[in-house]
């Protein structure tokens, strides 16, 4: 059975929502929490959910190519307000010298080596600073105690390995940053479980994952998202849009000055608005046809309604990135 929270993505009858929030006069705290209150407000979101494991994208120490503490501060604050346990999990692709040495990127299962790049990632990017102020648990992804779970009508793996903190909570609240991205075309709230493939089984950059799915489809990308999307409790995702980035992301760009949030509590159809404004048709984008393969909804714009500030003010038509089939990959950064 598909968890709860993604069974609405197959109710056709009752449009999704997502929000839609310009930040104004810099402030993203309060972005976000406007985005919040407009889907209900946290303690409706999380009803009947107390342990909630915020999913942000570290992909790298890289501070513009990553997911922003003002955003993680203001759902840490609506959580914790609403009255539930919170904790932060990852696993970032890449961090030097780790996995990372004379500007060459290389895969690696080794879990010192893991460690020490979730630690260099979390440190270089504030985020064991504010875990410590703010009293979150920061959850390395990557190793520790792993479990298997099943993947119903699975497309690439029947089974997968999981942290096991993540069958734990009873939400996942995917908090990505908006960006292209040069294997999949877009990197948002679905993609961003990509960071969830423990490296320890499936190798930083996900390198051993990415190659069983390129027997599927070219960007290795699509199966794997909507496999990993299934088998957890994902029933919010928050995009950070404070910043954006467009060309040959997820890490090699340009910086965008979005100044937007966007939430919902439909994975696919906050993807698809925010694909939307980054100038992306859904059909161009592997992951969400995929997603409409198994039978989750929606399946156009037109079945989603939107709170907020207009589209149209926000829109704008991103630099493309320049796909590149993955076994024409070199080493690229995967989220």
């Amino acid at each position: 059975m598909l968890p709860d929270t993604l069974a609405s993505c197959r109710v056709a009858e009752i449009k999704p929502v997502v929000s839609v929030v310009k930040i104004r006069k810099g402030d993203i705290e309060a972005a976000v929490e406007q985005a919040i209150e407009l889907l209900g407000g946290m303690a409706t979101i999380t009803r009947g959910k107390e342990r909630i494991m915020l999913k942000p994208n570290l992909v790298a120490p890289i501070p513009e190519a990553t997911t922003k503490l003002p955003v993680m501060r203001a759902l840490v604050r609506l959580m914790r307000n609403a009255h539930r346990d919170v904790s932060i999990g990852e696993g970032s692709a890449a961090a030097p010298p780790f996995n990372v040495r004379n500007d060459q990127t290389f895969r690696t299962s080794n879990k010192d080596l893991l460690n020490g790049l979730q630690r260099r990632v979390f440190d270089e990017l504030g985020y064991s600073e504010f875990s410590k102020a703010q009293r979150v648990p920061l959850v390395n992804l990557h190793t520790g105690d792993l479990v298997e779970v099943n993947v119903p009508g699975a497309l690439l793996f029947d089974k997968l390995t999981l942290h096991r903190s993540l069958t734990e909570i009873d939400l996942l609240c995917s908090v990505p940053m908006m960006k292209t991205h040069v294997l999949a075309g877009v990197t948002l709230g679905m993609k961003n479980l990509i960071g969830v493939y423990p490296g320890a089984i499936y190798q930083a950059l996900r390198g051993n994952m990415h190659d069983m799915a390129a027997k599927i489809e070219p960007s290795a990308t699509a199966a794997p998202i909507i496999d990993m999307v299934r088998a957890n409790k994902l029933g919010l995702v928050v995009i950070d849009g404070s910043s954006a980035m467009e060309g040959n992301g997820p890490t090699g760009g340009t910086q965008v000055p979005m100044e937007t949030i966007l939430a919902g509590t439909n994975p696919l159809a906050t993807d698809m608005v925010a694909a939307s404004l980054m100038g992306f048709d859904p059909g161009e984008v592997s992951a969400f046809t995929w997603a409409h393969k198994v039978g989750l909804r929606p399946r156009r714009l037109e079945e989603i309604e939107t709170r907020g500030d207009p589209l149209d003010g926000i829109r704008r038509e991103f630099v493309r990135p320049v796909l590149v089939p993955w076994n024409s990959a070199d080493a690229p950064l995967l989220r």
